[in-house]
This record gives C-alpha cells, structure tokens and sequence, in this order.
C-alpha cells in the first residue's frame, strides 16, 4: 500500500488499544478495493478525549471506530449521533456526513443480533437474556434484543444507576426488564431459568485471563446459550465452563466480523469485502 499526500485517514479511538484487530481488518480490506487509505489505531489518554476529537476534524481524519472507555464518553464531542447511538448511549462508529461534520452511529448490536443469529437462528424467539453488566456493548446488545422483539431482559451490574437507566429505555422499546445486582439471591435463579447468557464485562480477557468466570457456571444447562463477547482468548474460563455442563457456547468473534462489516460501509462508502475481512479476522485470532 502506498503512502502519500491523497491518502485518506482511518482510526480507531481507545485506551488500551495494543490489542485490537480492526487496522488488520480494515487495511486488508482497503488493499483489496485499492482504495488509499490508511486505518490507524490510537490511544489516547483518558483525560483527553475532547482534544482528540478536535484533533481527528484538524487533521481531516475522514472516520473510523471508537472502543473502551471511550464509546459514552465521546458523544458530546461529536457533530451529531445516530438515532441508534441515541437509544444504546453509546458510539462506536465515527464517519464524516455531507457536510463534512463527524458524527457517531452504533454497530454493536445490529452485529451481535447478525451472528447470534448465524449461530442459532432461534435464539431470539427464546423468552428472554440475563446481560452481564450495563457499559456501551450491553446497552447496545439490550436495545437491540428489545427491537427485535424479546421482552424478558434481565440486567446484572453493580452500578443500579446505569442499569436502571437503560431499563427506562427498554421500557420504551416495549420490554420488560429487570435489574439484579451481583449479590442478589434471585440471580442463581434468574440464569437457571432463562436460556441466553450474554457476558458484556472485560473478566476472562487476555492480557489480565480471570481464574473464575462472572457467575457460578453450576447454573448452567444444556438448555442455555452462554454468549462471551471477549474474543480473545477465543474460549474463556467462562465458555470452558459451560460447556462442561452441556450449553452452547458463542465468543465475541462473530459480532466483531459483523460490527466491523456494517461500520466499514458506514465511514468508508464501500461495501466490505466479506471474505478478506473474514479471513484477515481468523488469521489474526
């Protein structure tokens, strides 16, 4: 890939950021259109989100990603977000519309509703999900389980402020949603009788691998879908686990593929390559 002066800059936006596949993803499919452009990863220090953003118009970066911690934070930021990102709270698309301001969308959900459906495509008439913690990828996996019409959603987080918050939302949508902390008795029997399990926290991911999984896997049941979203390592303690007591499992990597396909049309303008953004993806994991 040539480097020059007509090259339009890509990034992603996230603190860490070492570990991320999406600039191998994305400059493989770039590479394989024959588009110049270039996608970059870049941390950037918690305390100074704002003059990154300022940073990413001055420069002309023409759009990209946003990931950990930085997908709520980065909204006031922005030009203008989505209906989508709106609902979930969350960004992690970034794009340039027609009047060249940077706005922000949300791919998160569209994408794991796409690959739980690849897995298991009745998943979502199953009577509801148990989401193991409430940042930016449960809020936009909860709004979209409730657009797609599941109603029993079930919300585990030490913090009741945000959990209750996106219960309001969900609410909206036409669920019905409840809130449990870590500690309460109920959870036990809220994961033994509901059939989708979806861990949205960062316990069990490399570099920092957890010894014990989120909840008590005992729960657990052939009856059950466990849902990862951490991709790496590929099989978690948690996955592990619950696969020992007989339940389908599913990490994150199949959302990450989807996300990234819908979030490179959004900023790029082009379809993406399927099958090199696939294949760039396995190569890598």
């Amino acid at each position: 890939m040539d480097i020059n002066g007509k090259t339009r800059i890509f990034a992603i936006l996230g603190n860490p950021i070492a570990h991320t596949l999406s600039p191998a993803m994305y400059n493989a499919a770039f590479e394989s259109l024959n588009k110049n452009c270039i996608y970059l990863a870049l941390k950037v220090e918690k305390d100074r989100l704002e003059q990154a953003v300022d940073g990413l118009r001055a420069l002309g970066v023409r759009g990209g990603n946003v990931t950990i911690p930085f997908k709520e934070k980065i909204i006031p930021y922005l030009d203008s977000i989505s209906k989508e990102a709106r609902l979930i709270g969350a960004v992690n698309t970034l794009y340039r519309d027609a009047d060249d301001r940077l706005c922000g969308t949300n791919t998160d959900g569209l994408g794991f509703i796409k690959a739980l459906r690849q897995k298991e495509a009745e998943t979502l008439n199953m009577k509801g999900a148990v989401i193991l913690g409430s940042g930016g990828s449960a809020r936009a996996i909860a709004v979209s389980l409730a657009l797609a019409g599941m109603k029993e959603i079930i919300l585990v987080n030490r913090d009741f402020g945000k959990a209750h918050a996106l219960a309001a939302t969900l609410v909206q949508l036409g669920a019905n949603p409840r809130c449990l902390d870590w500690s309460n008795p109920a959870l036990a029997e809220m994961v033994r009788g509901t059939p989708l399990i979806i861990n949205t926290t960062p316990l069990g991911m490399e570099p920092k691998v957890e010894k014990m999984p989120p909840v008590e896997t005992d729960w657990f049941s052939p009856n059950h879908l466990v849902v990862d979203l951490i991709y790496k390592p590929a099989e978690t303690m948690l996955l592990q686990e619950a696969k020992k007591h007989g339940a389908k499992t599913m990490n994150g990597s199949g959302m990450l593929l989807e996300q990234a396909l819908l979030s490179f049309k959004i900023f790029s303008g082009s379809n993406a390559p399927v099958e090199v953004m696939t294949h760039e993806l396995e190569r890598w994991l």
